[in-house]
This record gives C-alpha cells, sequence and structure tokens, in this order.
C-alpha cells in the first residue's frame, strides 16, 4: 500500500494539502494606564457576551477573548483577529488591552471579578470552582490559541486514495491524533521560538514567587525563563495524569475517568497543549464519540508584546507548516510514558531554554541544546515540505524568519528582558499597548482583509463584529452581504440597500424628475426646471436660461454629470454640459440654481443621524505652484482614495472641472497666489473631491424636520436628503431652503469619517434599523 507522502505527490495534492480552515483566539485583559488590573464589568457597548460570537469574555470581567470565525487562510484569520482587536482597543475608555500573557499588577484575589452571566448560572459556578481550585490570579495567565483543521474534500480524496480499512470518519480521527501524538513530542519547540512570558509582577501568586529570583524592582523570573505561561508555575493542570492519544474513544475514557475522580470537572479543564475539538461546543465528548475530530486546539503560544495584536503573522504561519510536517512525519510509539517525558520536554524548556547548560531529552534519551535542535527541525521541515509540498518563496521566508530569531539571539524573552530592565514592567507593557492604539488611530476606517469593498460597507461591517452580528460575504465585487443575529438574517447591497426600502422607493428616488414632483406634491421647496429626453431641444432652449443654471443627469448619483453656471455662458459651454449630462443619462434636468451652501442631512427611520457640508472639491494656493501641481499634492493624502474605500476621493482635473476653471478665466496651470482659495467645481460631492464638514448639531430642528418629511414623502427608511440652505441660523423658511436631490444609496462613510467633526456611527444606526441591535 502507498505511504501518504508517495499519494500526495503521485496525485498532484501538494497545494491541497495546505488548504484548511484557520481560527484565533486570543485572551486580553484590560488594564488601566498605570498598569493595574482594570476590574471594571465587560464593556456594554460589545453587547451581550454570551451572545457576540467575536468579543466575550474568559475567567474574568476583566479578560476580554477575541475569536475568529474559521477563515480559509492563516492570513485571513489573522486579518479578522486584527479586525476584532483594533475595534476593542478604540472603544475601549481609558483602559488598554495588555500586552503581555502574564498578568499586570494585580489587585487581592477576592478582587478580581470572576465573569458573570446572569442568564446562564452554570457558566458563573464553573467559573467560581475554578478559582476556588487554582486561584484568580492563575486564570488571568493569558494566551493565543491556534484552531485549524484540513480541507474536508482533501481529507475524503485521500481517503478514497488510501482505501483504508476504515470508515471516514475514523479516518480523519487517525489524522488529527498522529498530528497531536507528535505535538506532543515536537511541539517544545514552539514554546521556544514564539515564548514571550519571562517574569511575573510581585503582585502575582506568592507560593510561585518564593520559588523564582527577583529580576527587577517589581517582578520576579526563573532563571533562563522562556515561557512563564507553560512553567511549572503556569497555566496547567494541579495534577499531572496521563491522557491516551491513542484513538478518540481513548482519549474520550481518559477525560471521563479524569472527570469521575474528580480531577478535572469538565473536558474544558483539561490544560493540555493541544486538544481535539468539535464544531459543538456542547456536551462535547458525545460529540467526539458520534461525529470525531472537527479540528485541533494548538495551545501554546504566549502573547507577543512585540506584535500589535499579540502574535505575530509569521509565526502562525510557522505553525501551519509545522503541523503539515507533523502529519507527514512518521507516526512513532506514543506511550505513557513518552506522554509524561514529552510534557516534562516542555515545562522544563519553558523553565530554562535559554540556558547555556540546559538540554532537552532528545530521541533514545539523547540530549541536545533547544538552540541546536530547533535548528535542526527546521531543516528537517524545509527538506520534508520540499520533498512533498509545492514549496514556495513564502515558505522559505517563513522558516528562515524562525532561523534568524535563533542565530541573531532575538528570541522575543531576550528582548522582552531587555525592554523590562530599561523601562520597567508597566511601562515597557504600556507603552507598547499605547504605541499599537496610536497606529490604530491613524488609519481607523479600513477593515483588515476588506480593503476592497466600499468604505461604508467595511464600517458596517466593523459596527456587526461590535455588535456580534456574523455577516458573509455573498459578492464581494457588488458590496453584496447578508447579516445574521439570533436567527434573523438581511440582504445588504452597499452597506444602505436594504430590505427597508422597497424597490419603487428606490426608483422613485433614482428618478429625479419623480422625486420632484413628488417632493412638491407634498409642500417641499425644489427648484424650478425642465427635463428634456432629446439632446436637440435641450440645446434649443439655449437662450431660456442665464445666469444661475445647473444641467445634470436625470437619475445619476455621486455628482455625475453636473455642470452648474453661476454666471453668464457661451452657447458653447452650454452645448458642451447638455453632452456630459447626456452622456450619464438618457434624459437630463435642467434647473434654476439654487443659492446658498448645500448639506447632505442623512434620515434613517424618520430621524436625522446625521448632517454634512460639503465643500466643492479645491486647493489653496502658496504662490509657487499651479492648480495641477497642488491638486497632485492634495490627492497625496491617505484620507483620499479611488472607488469609495477611503473617507474622501481624489480631485480629478476632467472636461467638468476644465469647464468650471474657464468660467473664472482660469485653467489648469494658473498659479494661485499664497492662501488662494481656488475651487475646481460647483457641486460639493465628495465623491468629486469634495471635503467634509460635520454640521449635525449646528442645523436647527426646522430644517431636519422637512428633511424627514422629504423622506417620508417618498416612503424611505434610509434616504440621503440634498439641501441647499441659505441661512443655516434662519427659522424663516420661505425662499431660504431647497431639496435637490434625494438619494437612495447615500454613503455612510462620510458621517463616520468627516474631514471635520464627530464620528456620527452610522454603521450602529442602520444595524439597529435592520433589528440587530437595540
Amino acid at each position: 500500500m502507498k505511504t501518504i507522502k508517495e499519494i500526495i505527490r503521485s496525485h498532484n495534492l501538494s497545494l491541497d494539502i495546505k488548504k484548511g480552515n484557520f481560527g484565533i483566539e486570543k485572551e486580553s485583559l484590560r488594564v488601566k494606564e498605570n498598569g493595574e488590573l482594570a476590574i471594571t464589568p465587560h464593556p456594554k457597548i460589545f453587547g451581550d457576551k454570551i451572545k457576540n460570537p467575536f468579543i466575550t469574555v474568559d475567567f474574568s470581567e476583566s479578560q476580554l477573548e477575541l475569536i475568529t470565525p474559521a477563515e480559509k487562510s492563516v492570513k485571513e484569520a489573522y486579518n479578522f483577529l486584527k479586525n476584532i482587536h483594533e475595534i476593542v482597543s478604540i472603544n475601549l475608555k481609558e483602559e488598554y488591552l495588555w500586552s503581555q500573557s502574564v498578568p499586570p499588577i494585580l489587585p487581592n484575589e477576592n478582587e478580581i471579578p470572576i465573569a458573570k452571566f446572569p442568564n446562564n448560572k452554570d457558566l458563573e459556578i464553573y467559573r467560581e470552582k475554578l478559582a476556588e481550585k487554582y486561584g484568580r490570579k492563575k486564570q488571568l495567565l493569558s494566551g493565543i490559541h491556534f484552531n485549524f483543521s484540513f480541507d474536508d474534500e482533501f481529507l475524503e480524496e485521500l481517503y478514497n486514495l488510501l482505501k483504508p480499512n476504515a470508515e471516514f470518519k475514523e479516518f480523519k480521527n487517525s489524522v488529527y491524533l498522529k498530528i497531536s501524538r507528535n505535538y506532543f513530542k515536537y511541539g517544545w519547540i514552539i514554546i521556544y521560538l514564539l515564548g514571550a512570558s519571562p517574569v511575573v509582577h510581585e503582585t502575582y501568586l506568592k507560593k510561585c514567587l518564593d520559588r523564582m529570583k527577583k529580576y527587577s524592582e517589581d517582578t520576579y523570573y526563573f532563571e533562563d525563563i522562556v515561557s512563564f505561561r507553560n512553567s511549572s508555575c503556569g497555566y496547567r493542570n494541579k495534577d499531572d495524569f496521563f491522557v491516551n492519544y491513542d484513538s478518540v474513544d481513548s482519549y474520550i475514557n481518559s477525560l471521563n475517568r479524569l472527570i469521575e475522580e474528580k480531577k478535572i470537572s469538565s473536558p474544558k479543564e483539561y490544560y493540555s497543549p493541544i486538544r481535539l475539538k468539535t464544531k459543538k461546543t456542547k456536551e462535547i465528548l458525545n460529540e467526539l464519540k458520534n461525529n470525531g475530530v472537527d479540528y485541533l486546539e494548538f495551545r501554546s503560544i504566549d502573547l507577543n508584546p512585540f506584535s500589535e495584536i499579540g502574535v505575530e503573522e509569521l509565526d502562525l504561519e510557522f505553525l501551519h507548516l509545522f503541523i503539515l510536517f507533523l502529519y507527514l512525519k512518521e507516526d512513532e510509539t506514543f506511550t505513557e510514558k513518552d506522554y509524561f517525558r514529552y510534557l516534562k520536554n516542555q515545562e522544563l524548556l519553558a523553565n530554562n531554554g535559554n540556558s547555556k547548560d540546559f538540554k532537552l531529552i532528545c530521541c533514545e534519551d539523547t540530549e541536545i541544546s533547544p538552540k541546536e535542535y530547533s535548528l535542526i527541525l527546521i531543516d528537517e521541515i524545509e527538506k520534508e515540505l520540499k520533498d512533498i509540498l509545492a514549496f514556495t518563496e513564502k515558505d522559505r521566508k517563513i522558516l528562515e524568519f524562525q532561523r534568524n530569531k535563533i542565530l541573531s539571539k532575538s528570541l522575543y524573552t531576550e528582548r522582552i528582558l531587555k525592554g523590562i530592565k530599561e523601562k520597567g514592567f508597566v511601562n515597557f507593557h504600556i507603552d507598547l499597548a499605547k504605541k499599537s492604539l496610536e497606529e490604530i488611530k491613524h488609519k481607523p476606517y479600513t477593515l483588515k482583509g476588506y480593503e476592497d469593498f466600499e468604505l461604508s460597507t467595511q464600517i458596517l461591517l466593523k459596527d456587526a463584529i461590535k455588535n456580534g452580528v456574523k455577516f458573509e460575504i455573498l459578492d464581494r465585487a457588488e458590496n453584496f452581504i447578508s447579516l445574521e443575529k439570533d436567527g434573523k438574517v438581511e440582504y445588504i447591497k452597499q452597506a444602505t440597500k436594504t430590505s427597508l426600502d422597497s424597490y419603487v422607493t428606490m426608483l422613485i428616488m433614482e428618478n429625479k424628475v419623480v422625486t420632484k414632483k413628488l417632493l412638491k406634491d407634498n409642500g417641499i421647496v425644489v427648484p424650478e426646471g425642465k427635463d428634456y429626453s432629446n439632446i436637440d431641444l435641450a440645446k434649443n432652449d439655449y437662450r431660456k436660461y442665464g445666469a444661475g443654471t445647473v444641467i445634470k443627469p436625470k437619475s445619476t448619483n455621486f455628482g455625475l454629470g453636473i455642470t452648474i453656471f453661476k454666471d453668464e455662458f457661451s452657447k458653447e459651454d452650454y452645448d458642451r454640459a447638455i453632452e456630459i449630462a447626456f452622456k450619464e443619462d438618457s434624459s437630463i434636468l435642467i434647473e434654476r440654481f439654487v443659492k446658498g451652501k448645500e448639506y447632505r442631512i442623512l434620515v434613517i427611520d424618520d430621524e436625522v443621524v446625521g448632517i454634512l457640508h460639503r465643500v466643492p472639491a479645491n486647493v489653496v494656493g502658496d504662490g509657487k505652484r499651479n492648480i495641477k501641481e497642488l491638486v497632485r499634492e492634495k490627492n497625496e493624502d491617505p484620507l483620499r482614495g479611488e472607488g469609495y474605500k477611503t473617507p474622501l476621493e481624489k480631485i480629478k482635473l476632467c472636461e467638468s472641472e476644465k469647464m468650471f476653471l474657464k468660467a473664472q478665466n482660469l485653467n489648469f496651470e494658473y498659479i494661485p497666489q499664497q492662501n488662494e482659495v481656488i475651487y475646481l467645481r460647483e457641486n460639493s460631492n465628495i465623491s468629486t473631491g469634495g471635503d467634509s464638514l460635520d454640521f449635525t448639531d449646528e442645523i436647527l430642528e426646522v430644517y431636519k424636520k422637512i428633511a424627514v418629511k422629504s423622506a417620508q414623502a417618498v416612503g424611505a427608511r434610509i434616504c440621503g436628503v440634498d439641501m441647499m440652505i441659505d441661512k443655516i441660523d434662519s427659522e424663516n423658511i420661505e425662499k431660504n431652503y431647497a431639496i435637490i436631490e434625494l438619494n437612495f444609496n447615500p454613503a455612510i462613510h462620510i458621517h463616520c469619517y468627516p474631514y471635520k467633526g464627530k464620528n456620527r456611527n452610522i454603521g450602529e444606526k442602520i444595524l439597529k434599523a435592520l433589528g440587530h441591535i437595540e
């Protein structure tokens, strides 16, 4: 019978074996700026901790747990964790996410708040038992759990090719059991390369501190330590006991025996470096027996304070390659003696792995230093993967990253010890947390892995994560998604096209002629004008219009095809404006220009939730550079981009801008004087390079009521009302305002990240309107 390696080689499965499902769980403590544990309740802003699948708590109210869904690559899972981390970090008030596995400055044991679950007392009782057994301080040790499973299609194909004398479930179990056994043997390398918890604060457990040496003024350590969390004093069971990984039945029997002997209270209390997991978490042992292993949970990873989110992407990519190596490696005997020896290896390495004299117990009871053995093992991994897999340049860089850590003496523990010595325990870690937060604030609007989406959709997805609303991408190119919470599913396109508004309502707002009629019928002021569907008739009416004329397509958004003549204009310019408008639509409108400033008023469910004054695209002169050069510099602002994926759009110098400048006797080569403001368009759409200023609190209530009435006139629950207002401080509305347009797909990012002003949190208001949050 052919071996696994032979099958993979002969059937071109070298790419398929790399496919899988990847998930990350991260525990993080909330701390105050002075390094003390924050003992405040779990922030309400993240919703119900039981119902939020992304942001919940672990043992303590102070201990957040961030959970990604299963993704198709390490990178996707990593990006999702980054998104959750950023959402949490930016929403914490006067608190930070502690960047270290070992706890910060701790209060007395009984002051550490156990997580509260008012609707599930069993969860509270379980945590109270853990507190009594291990102590609350020990339960605050935090880390990363990495979840992995092979792609089922790959396993099914492998099963069919190998033709083992077993059902598919048993074959699948055997794959994950083999990896588990090998992880016990070789998993010490993950502790060695990723270990990052070398000291503990003096407020930690006294019985542990008594066994350790003083490192700095307020910290203790085991000399030559690699990972306190994985050490003899770390996050481990009270007793040493054997769990059999020969088969799933043996594993289940072992855990049941431990529960019967009251050594653990449930399978969750088995603090192994690796655990067999099922998708359904209730009655996990029954699930394992009936349906088999769904995935593996790797639990040896410390939080890395040098990484913005607590773990390096390259470290997780290495773990993935390591898992593949563990599967491809020949299976060896795994006795009870081996089990305890391998666990002891990991514990001793965690305690003393940085000592020059420390040796691992290797094969055949020979001894070798972890540094030497790590390099040998990395070489072996590379050789194995080159022989079997499609070994890429990326794979080479992943392995080289680990080699460099060892050879350049830049393992995380060494760097952390140096940092603590220089800055102190609290300052070192708080400074890193602050630096991380500042980097997040620099570009808070992007959602990692979803940068190709319109910014409004990214904002809605971000708020969905924050509030525990699950989502699925249905069509990336169309920004089409579904949202689900408590069984309620909604389908959304481009953030604001939802089931809340009927198809006919959208068609009404899309058609400017129909919109104007309905508004006028409801006593709402609109500009005077006429619609044309024939280009020649429109051109022939040149003499009917003079200064103060707007020419625009009947059914477009984003300011496309609009020309505004404030002053007198030539027949040539008029004809060109007509052509530009007809290029965008088969019908156009010619209207009287309404004086005043333009405001975008966003109405959701009869409530004004944001008002924006949009300043037309412009440049400010320096007396040296021409308009073209000033535009080029302004477009370099990171807030400006293309395709509605950034808060502001790049300014484009096209026909409309050329004509507008011509009306001012200017052109693109004109050099504005110092501080001279040159407007490039009359219309102020953000989509055509305009700037955005929040005016939600400045506009009088009378105009807000008109905006709501306008939305009601067309039956819209989500509507962008474009209103011209001459004097915003005047309550005399006669001849002071006009509605120039209603938008059925209003952008929300302009209200969340204005050029100047407050974030109006529109994503959450849409979720509320959809019934996904209260």
